[in-house]
């Protein structure tokens, strides 16, 4: 699993107990996509709705601690599902 996988799968940890997330997570668990772009082809519609919302609350989240690194791996996600 490539490392922007890797923080988004500790990001999404934040939200286990929505039924959603649990899904994309167990999605993300099943399948070694290798690449972000790969994984985000397999989203449906309404998963990529609900991860732009995650997205967007990690990325401000990242932002105020000042971790760049984090930023720069969910912001390439989040460009893709864009």
């Amino acid at each position: 699993m490539d490392h922007t996988l890797s923080y988004f799968r500790e990001s999404l940890s934040n939200y286990e107990d929505d039924d959603l997330c649990k899904q994309i997570y167990k999605k993300l668990e099943a399948k070694d996509y290798g690449t972000e772009g790969k994984f985000v082809l397999d989203l449906d519609e309404e998963e990529t709705a609900y991860l732009n919302d995650i997205l967007d609350k990690e990325l401000n989240y990242a932002k105020q601690v000042q971790n760049d690194i984090r930023v720069k791996e969910l912001n390439e996600l989040y460009e893709l599902l864009l």
